[in-house]
Parts: structure tokens; sequence; C-alpha cells
């Protein structure tokens, strides 16, 4: 399903046979939060981000394929939104605000990793309107690693709305993860044995480990409604419940799961109300980005 992005957002992909990066890009800035979770984050401005810190809007988030070297992205989009005017200016200069994250992807017997020209290509190409399948950040991502890639369940980048109160929220997510997804119980991508799926959580449970570090869950829950720094960290902080309800298990050693939160608007929204929202868009991005 293709979804249309809040007013001044825009979303671009950009990949290769193997990897990519999705750029999503805040025409007028955003207030942003980023909650991270997991042992093995890969991630750049996620400091800055911080509550306490000074910095109040960003002007891109990228989701990146690559492991670290896939940040090289985030600077082909600076560049690309230095030509547009876009960022910080500190004195004569100007510094777009680029926060990013990464999943492990590097699958191929010979490294695949974004580039910074694709970093570009993104941010220029981006559009209003967004949808899931095998593309950008989510070209090479796959779920259940506990038996080897080989015997592992495609995935990709899914995206998801809901609505509150006139508001919007969209989530747009990168499942990567190290176990299994679930829906009503069941088990609809994840690690196999043939034809049929194992149940990791098990598995792990009867000291059946193989692959371990080529995971990653990462993305961005984007709204126009009002939020502070605050209430955006706050908002990213309660999104993982989303990851937890239909990923088994997440938040692992092996997994660097790491959400953003970006607001765009002015509509104001009971934060409780956008707490349940943002889970519930987390849960169905997730699902959609198994459904490839």
């Amino acid at each position: 399903m293709e979804i249309k992005l809040p007013h001044s957002v825009r979303i671009g992909n950009v990949n290769d046979d193997f990897t990519g990066v999705t750029a999503i890009v805040f025409d007028d800035g955003a207030i942003c939060g980023c909650d991270v979770r997991g042992g093995a984050p890969g991630t750049r401005e996620t400091a800055l981000l911080g509550s306490d810190k000074a910095n109040e809007h960003v002007d891109a988030v990228m989701l990146c394929g690559g492991s670290a070297y896939g940040l090289a992205a985030t600077c082909g989009a600076m560049e690309a939104l230095l030509a547009a005017g876009k960022g910080v200016r500190v004195s004569d200069k100007i510094v777009p605000i680029v926060p990013a994250a990464v999943i492990y992807d590097l699958n191929d017997k010979e490294y695949h990793y974004p580039t910074a020209e694709m970093g570009r290509e993104a941010v220029i190409t981006a559009a209003q309107t967004g949808k899931g399948g095998k593309v950008g950040a989510g070209k090479g991502a796959t779920v259940g690693k506990i038996l080897g890639h080989a015997n592992c369940s495609k995935s990709g980048l899914g995206v998801a709305e809901v609505s509150v109160d006139g508001a919007r929220v969209v989530a747009v997510v990168v499942v990567n993860a190290f176990g299994d997804v679930r829906k009503d119980g069941k088990i609809i991508a994840g690690a196999r044995m043939g034809d049929t799926f194992i149940d990791t959580n098990m598995a792990i449970a009867m000291a059946h480990l193989n692959a371990k570090n080529a995971n990653t869950t990462i993305g961005c829950i984007i709204t126009d409604a009002r939020l502070t720094k605050v209430q955006a960290n706050r908002l990213a902080a309660i999104a993982h419940n989303g990851l937890a309800k239909t990923i088994y298990p997440v938040h692992t050693e092996f997994d660097g799961d790491t959400l953003f939160c970006a607001s765009v608007g002015d509509k104001e929204v009971m934060q409780i109300k956008l707490q349940v929202a943002c889970v519930e868009a987390v849960e169905r991005a997730v699902w959609d980005a198994v459904n490839v």
C-alpha cells in the first residue's frame, strides 16, 4: 500500500542489487527524538537528539544498509541538503543535521554498501509518497538468523499509518531482525528448516546458536502532531513496544534496534493517544516489511 506522507515530508529510496538507503527528508525541518536498543547499534548524530542537547531540528533521517560503512550515505545527503540551503547556520556556513542508523546486510562475499552518491540521490529524488518492499535500506534485509543466512526469510522496508484525533502517525521501518516476526501468535517470517519455521526463542533455550551479528531493525515514526523534543524522545522509546509485539526475541545483544520520532505539525493530541498510535503503526509496518 502506498502512503502519502505528511506535508513537507518526502521519502527517497535508492538501492543496488544488494543494499540501499532510505532518506526521510523534512523540507521545513522536524523536531526529532531517538531511542536505541539492543547491544550492537550503528548510528550517527543520535546523541544530538538527546533531550538535554541544544539542537531542536533535523533536516533528514537516513536509514542505511551496509553496516557502519553505510553511514557514508549521510555525507551525500548532507551535500544535497546544503545545495538546497537546508541546515543549521553556523557563522557563514550551513550544516544540515542528518541523524542515521544502519542495518547489517553484508551478506555477499564482496562488500556492498550505500555510497555518498546514493545518499545524495535519495534526497534529490525523494517524493511525498512512500511504499514498502525490497527497496532502499530494506533491499538486503532478512529475518530469523539463528540458523544462518541460508535459512532466514526475506524482509524489507515496511510503511504503515494510524490516525488519531485528526493527526497522522506514519511508521517507516526496515526489519532485519535476529528473531522471528509473528502476527496473532503465529510466525510469519523467520528461521526455517526446509518449509517449516522453527521457533527462535525455543532454539535459544536449547542453546542452538549459529549466526549472531548480522541483524538490526531501524525506523522512523513521523507525525503531524505537535511535539516537544522531550515528547519526541518519549514516543521513540514507547514505539519500541511495536517491535516487542511483533519480533521474538527483540532488542538482543545481536541487534542494534533504533527508532527515530519526528514531528512536522502543530495538531494537538493527548500524548497517551499518540503513544498507542505509534506502537500500532510500528507493529503494522513490521508486518508490511515481511510481506515482500
